[in-house]
């Protein structure tokens, strides 16, 4: 059955269950029966799925070593691996890895050129277009929670999140923890304070209040007295 497994399960459905299986959710003997795969073949998976979470597919991967394709399909591939090359190496540009799976959808919509994603990754390898994802440090804030609702992350960030855009925007998120559901999500031109009382209204007049309340260390989420305060006289 194992080698059925691209015929039987999409590669979202895999990653879910690996995903949940890494948080502690989820116990191996369940996923071995809804797989229906040996543990060898788990902890195989696994293993191809901590290594390179993004790019993870369980679609079936012949030998590409010897596996010819078009050279207009080569030259296409090489090309749009160049422009993530010089996104990566924007600084102000929020794109850290390349994005394999992209490149294939961008392959059939731009030139109708079907290819399948371990022959993207075999040529990127090839082509010094690939390295691997350093492994997340474990953070020191980290909280643990147990169901949805518990806990909210707020946050906020400024990036030219559209790469040939001339100006970078502000991007004010919420979401929830445990789930990890996108419950709000704004781009703005300027950060205010009111921009993130207007989300906070929002997200808990449409999911109610959560038990907590996070957010990171950015000044706009802190009271400085020196910087904020209108009833003393700072000398």
């Amino acid at each position: 059955m194992s080698k059925q497994l691209h015929k039987n399960f999409t590669d979202g459905q895999v990653k879910s269950l690996l995903e949940k299986y890494s948080k502690g959710e989820i116990k191996l003997s369940y996923i071995l029966q809804i797989l229906r795969i040996k543990r060898s073949r788990f902890f195989e998976l696994l293993t191809k799925y901590r290594n390179d979470p993004d790019n993870f597919s369980i679609q079936y991967e012949r030998n590409t070593s010897n596996y010819r394709i078009d050279r207009e399909i080569e030259a296409n591939i090489i090309q749009e691996l160049k422009i993530e090359k010089e996104l990566i190496k924007a600084k102000e540009v929020p794109i850290k890895y390349y994005n394999y799976s992209y490149v294939k959808d961008l392959l059939e919509q731009k030139y109708s050129q079907k290819v399948s994603l371990p022959t993207i990754i075999d040529r990127a390898k090839r082509n010094n277009f690939y390295f691997l994802k350093p492994k997340r440090k474990a953070h020191d804030r980290e909280v643990i929670t147990n169901y949805p609702g518990e806990l909210i992350q707020h946050d906020s960030s400024h990036h030219l999140f559209a790469p040939y855009a001339d100006r970078k925007w502000y991007l004010i998120t919420s979401l929830d923890d445990y789930s990890r559901l996108i419950l709000y999500a704004v781009l703005v031109e300027r950060e205010t304070t009111w921009e993130h009382i207007l989300a906070l209204e929002y997200v808990l007049l449409k999911y109610g209040f959560p038990l907590a309340y996070y957010v990171d260390s950015h000044s706009i989420f802190r009271f400085v007295q020196g910087r904020d305060s209108f009833w003393r006289n700072h000398y």
